[in-house]
């Protein structure tokens, strides 16, 4: 068992399956020793867990907790791909798109929700830069989507 796979069950979280596109692009992408990971957000059996909007039928916790559970399926896409989560030197890069209304303006906290998760599994190595953007839709009336940039060990 790896230590990232170890910090998951020490912490009672358990990577999703990681579920395949919802349109015509990959999961990954590899670049050296880099590898770009596309938006992904609360789905299960291919249906949104949480719909609507930040601001009106979506609260600020359950943003957070969507933006959680976001990161963790970019984790299990990592796993998936890379076999191995202790492949993982660093995360360079978070966005996060959190779907609101005009006048909701706390995207960081609900972002937290990724980020706070990438810090509790990899610690410094989960660290990174980030954005917080506001936008006016996400597909299937999604309220958060993350994306993320990381770099493995040869």
């Amino acid at each position: 068992m790896s230590t990232i796979e170890q910090k998951f069950r020490e912490q009672g979280l358990e990577p999703n399956m990681a579920p395949q596109p919802l349109a015509n692009y990959v999961r990954m992408q590899r670049d050296g020793q880099t590898i770009y990971l596309s938006g992904a957000s609360a789905i299960k059996d291919g249906k949104p867990m949480v719909q609507g909007k930040l601001g009106a039928e979506v609260s600020l916790e359950q943003g957070y907790q969507v933006a959680r559970i976001a990161a963790l399926t970019l984790l299990s896409v990592m796993q998936q791909e890379l076999g191995d989560l202790d492949r993982v030197e660093q995360i360079v890069k978070l966005t996060g798109f959190v779907a609101c209304t005009p006048d909701f303006y706390e995207q960081p906290a609900v972002i937290d929700g990724a980020s706070d998760l990438l810090v509790e599994v990899f610690g410094e190595r989960g660290r990174h830069a980030r954005s917080a953007v506001g936008v006016c839709a996400l597909p299937l009336n999604l309220p958060v989507e993350v994306e993320l940039v990381a770099r493995i060990k040869e």
